[in-house]
């Protein structure tokens, strides 16, 4: 590698001119900003890679090894991001198989959330008491090399038979117990328009289901797909919730920050998952750039994930005390909502496992020995009543419950409410005063 090459800002911070890469060098503009043109390009061999990157033998190695085992397939857009020459690459990393994928090391397994163990219905699995992970298509726009569902994703059959998906609605019309819906895959947005909004739109007709989210990588990957068309669709099943997938601060580009806005203005929290990576953002100072910009584009960091223990991952898999490391230099060093939940996966279908570093040294009746983000040491003082009943608890249930089941014999109107706008003249004219709010005689001016 020239020292020019590696010197380049710009190729490290923000990828490359799509029209630099023979592939697509003569791509109009309007095509490359389509999602399906997008789709319909996708790298899926070493002689379309050979020509987006240098590759190294151990990448070529991977292309080979793997091809039988799990697609590749890399959307232009993904490939403009990658460096050509450093295989160091956060998002060339992720993308580009490695003959360590096919290496055997590790303890590696097949389903190591126990998602097919808890399969309750075509593509809906039923791990949580009161939620669901519905499983629409296996199809990606680009498959991340980490990824948990290796043994479903890319095969045929890419998108749930309608059949197969009113089997599911029929499981969760008979248990109200389940009041969240996460839609995934895959990712549902490959999926047309038209098929989404079939999907929400059912889910919508259950009473008992609350709230509607999705799983996509598609700001990520494929921003493209974040349509004003689809934003629109989705916001007319509020409460709609959309979680996203950035690991790297480089993925954050103008095109991706975009997409994300397109979503945040329609209405639609966002939330983030970062998997932390070996060598990928398996660094305090990487991850915490990646939360900051997070926020700074009105996306909430969710939940960082230590990657799991599935077959063929061991070289992405980091030890806990990576990821504890990373909780320490965040928790009270940023803002609070800039911080994850970190959580490990436990296999076999065990659910999330919250880690975070320890600060409380010690409890006693009296106090609890704690320590702050800083390490120093403190001394908190415990309550000398420790009755923590709610007094009010069982009546607000047992009215909730009244009120659905329609046993109501009387009802009390609440008094009208007078709203003061701000075209209102007060009694002593404009402006209004706090006393022409609230009574009586008006503070003292500063």
């Amino acid at each position: 590698m020239s020292a020019d090459v590696d010197a380049d800002p710009h190729l490290c911070r923000h990828g490359r001119p799509y029209t630099s890469i023979p592939l697509w060098k003569d791509a109009p503009a309007e095509k490359w900003a389509d999602w399906r043109w997008q789709l319909q390009n996708c790298v899926q061999s070493l002689e379309m890679l050979e020509q987006v990157i240098h590759l190294t033998p151990e990448e070529r190695e991977g292309v080979l090894a793997t091809r039988s085992e799990f697609q590749m397939s890399i959307t232009p857009y993904l490939c403009s991001l990658m460096d050509p020459y450093d295989p160091h690459c956060p998002v060339r990393m992720q993308f580009v198989p490695r003959g360590a994928e096919m290496s055997g090391v590790g303890a590696g397994v097949t389903d190591s959330l126990g998602e097919d163990a808890h399969r309750v219905a075509p593509g809906l699995v039923h791990r949580y008491p009161d939620r669901v992970l519905f499983l629409v298509n296996n199809m990606c726009a680009s498959y991340c090399r980490f990824c948990t569902r290796k043994r479903l994703t890319g095969l045929p059959n890419e998108v749930l038979p309608k059949q197969q998906i009113e089997e599911s609605l029929s499981y969760l019309r008979k248990h109200p117990e389940v009041r969240d819906v996460l839609i995934s895959g895959g990712d549902p947005f490959t999926m047309s328009d038209k098929n989404l909004e079939y999907v929400v739109s059912r889910l919508r007709e259950i009473s008992s289901i609350e709230v509607i989210r999705f799983g996509t990588k598609m700001p990520m990957f494929l921003p493209m797909r974040i349509t004003d068309d689809v934003v629109k669709m989705l916001a007319k099943y509020h409460p709609v919730w959309i979680n996203t997938h950035f690991n790297h601060p480089k993925e954050l580009t103008a095109e991706s920050k975009a997409a994300c806005a397109r979503i945040v203005n329609a209405g639609i929290p966002l939330g983030n998952q970062t998997v932390l990576l070996r060598g990928v953002n398996s660094s305090p100072r990487v991850v915490k750039e990646l939360m900051h910009q997070l926020v700074r584009n009105r996306i909430r960091p969710y939940y960082l994930f230590q990657c799991d223990n599935e077959e063929g991952l061991e070289h992405f898999r980091t030890p806990i005390e990576t990821g504890i490391e990373v909780m320490e230099s965040l928790r009270g060093w940023t803002s609070g909502f800039a911080v994850p939940t970190f959580v490990v996966d436990l296999p076999g279908g065990g659910g999330k496992a919250p880690v975070s570093p320890n600060y409380v040294n010690a409890l006693t009746q009296s106090k609890a020995m704690m320590r702050n983000f800083e390490g120093r040491a403190f001394n908190y003082p415990q309550p000398t009543q420790t009755d923590c009943t709610v007094r009010y608890e069982d009546k607000w249930f047992r009215a909730g419950l009244d009120l659905a089941a329609g046993d109501v014999t009387s009802r009390t109107d609440p008094p009208e409410l007078t709203v003061v706008s701000a075209t209102d003249e007060s009694p002593s004219g404009w402006p209004l005063r706090i006393a022409d709010l609230r009574g009586g005689e008006p503070m003292p001016e500063a």
